[in-house]
């Protein structure tokens, strides 16, 4: 007889729970998957899908405004905030179903709507709305996500600032935004909201945006902000914030100069906060004995297994990295290794992680950064191809960025890839690819790409690595016998 009622009880319906439950249930294990709130998770209803369409709707915006490049007249646009926001809505709905209880039930996944809390390495308890139940399973799996990280800045929170999470509930367009925060998330809406015509400032202790990514990258993004009309702040450090009538009012920030501190005070009608993630606490996680991580995140081993044996921890709620696809890769892990640890365990995979900011132009990597070999003493041989040579590039107006590549000295294998500029997300799937199967740039370089399109750009990086390795005495030689032959 079954010890358990479950073979797995996931707790959490975003990205990472889905996966797990979905593989469960297409071995035809028995799992119970537990969400608190809205199926789908942060990615459906607060992250990824708003914040792209809302970054389309803008980019509509910027191409009326920018017509003229084209020889079309430009025209400044009437955006109606409402119906923009309602669009995205609507997307949210469309792709809604996918991750809807129906669906999971219809594949066999038994799911429960209601607070969780972690009894022990076996047990759960969910206060639904018809009553408690308690479930048991064999392995549990922890997806209980992130939630936006608040400073703890005198007047902030009073406030109640706008976050990731709650700025999709805006009807009216906000005059002057402040945007707290020079990561993917702050860039993103802040370019996103200037282009629908909000006076945008955006502040950051950092030096330079996007910090994780190479200092170039970061000034172009900046230097392209301000083309757009965006307040860019960096070094500020903000010290309080001052409410004025309705949810307006002031950050006072300082920053340094040749003669000291100054201090900057910066208006708005709405304050945006985006300064990053933190992993959700609760559902009785510290009192089951699930140890964490001085960052809040779950303490997990190779195989994503907890300080509970038969408890896993994957997605934002594990880390290290906060990205939806991310998520879903640990969750194959995770979902395999508690159904079957007990004969075979897997380690968790990050030696290629790609990842990318939609902003405009966008910036996508996989890899090392130069920045990064650089810090690391790992020695790189650099290999860059600027978009202003490339063919469909000059025929959409859009030639900004680069791609750039690095190898590892005397081979073509690729440690690391950036590309910035128009479409890069779709672009760098191809250096992603070659890295997780050991394909070089020579086998890039002999693959056919189509002609014109932007998947160009990574042929002629690689053959711009290929030129600068051609075997000159060879040539050489084999100009002298075809000299011959003729």
């Amino acid at each position: 007889m079954a010890k358990y009622n479950y073979n797995l009880i996931v707790i959490g319906g975003g990205s990472a729970g889905l996966i797990a439950a979905l593989i469960g249930a297409t071995v035809n294990a028995r799992v119970a998957l537990v969400e608190r709130e809205k199926m789908g998770g942060d990615c459906l209803n607060t992250g990824c899908v708003p914040s792209k369409s809302l970054l389309r709707a803008a980019r509509a915006a910027h191409e009326m405004r920018t017509a003229d490049r084209f020889g079309i007249r430009g025209v400044a646009p009437e955006v109606d905030f409402a119906a923009v926001m309602a669009r995205v809505q609507s997307v949210i709905a469309t792709i809604e179903p996918k991750d809807s209880v129906e669906r999971y039930t219809s594949l066999g996944v038994d799911c429960v709507i209601g607070d969780a809390v972690l009894e022990d390495g076996h047990h759960v308890r969910v206060a639904t709305a018809d009553g408690e139940r308690r479930l048991s399973g064999r392995a549990i799996i922890l997806a209980t996500g992130a939630a936006p990280f608040v400073p703890p800045i005198p007047g902030l929170r009073e406030l109640d600032p706008l976050t990731s999470d709650t700025v999709w509930a805006l009807q009216v367009q906000p005059k002057q935004l402040l945007v707290m925060g020079g990561g993917p998330i702050g860039c993103e809406l802040a370019q996103a909201f200037a282009r629908l015509g909000s006076q945008v400032t955006l502040i950051d202790m950092a030096d330079r945006l996007l910090p994780r990514e190479d200092p170039e990258t970061s000034e172009l993004l900046a230097a392209r902000f301000r083309a757009e009309g965006i307040d860019v702040r960096l070094g500020h450090k903000a010290v309080k914030v001052e409410a004025l009538e309705g949810r307006s009012g002031v950050l006072t920030a300082l920053t340094d100069s040749s003669s000291g501190a100054e201090e900057a005070s910066l208006p708005f009608d709405e304050i945006l906060v985006a300064v990053g993630r933190a992993a959700r606490g609760g559902a009785g996680l510290d009192a089951a004995g699930v140890v964490r991580n001085p960052d809040g995140t779950i303490q997990v081993d190779a195989h994503l297994r907890t300080s509970l044996p038969s408890v896993y921890a994957c997605g934002d709620a594990a880390g290290p990295f906060q990205f939806t696809h991310m998520a879903s890769h640990q969750a194959w892990y995770a979902a395999v290794n508690g159904l079957v640890g007990r004969f075979r365990k897997f380690k968790v995979n990050y030696s290629v992680v790609p990842w990318a900011t939609y902003t405009d132009p966008e910036v996508a990597r996989v890899g090392l950064s130069e920045a990064e070999a650089e810090a690391q003493g790992i020695p790189v041989e650099v290999v860059r191809y600027g978009l202003d040579d490339l063919d469909r590039a000059l025929a959409e107006g859009d030639t900004e960025g680069w791609v750039k590549v690095l190898v590892k000295p005397g081979t073509d294998r690729i440690l690391g890839a950036q590309i910035v500029g128009a479409e890069a997300g779709e672009l760098i799937g191809e250096f992603v690819l070659a890295m997780t199967h050991g394909l070089g740039l020579k086998k890039i370089m002999s693959t056919i790409h189509i002609y014109p399109t932007r998947m160009e750009a990574v042929k002629f990086s690689a053959s711009t690595w290929r030129k600068a390795h051609a075997p000159e005495g060879l040539l050489r030689l084999a100009g002298k016998l075809l000299n011959l032959l003729r």
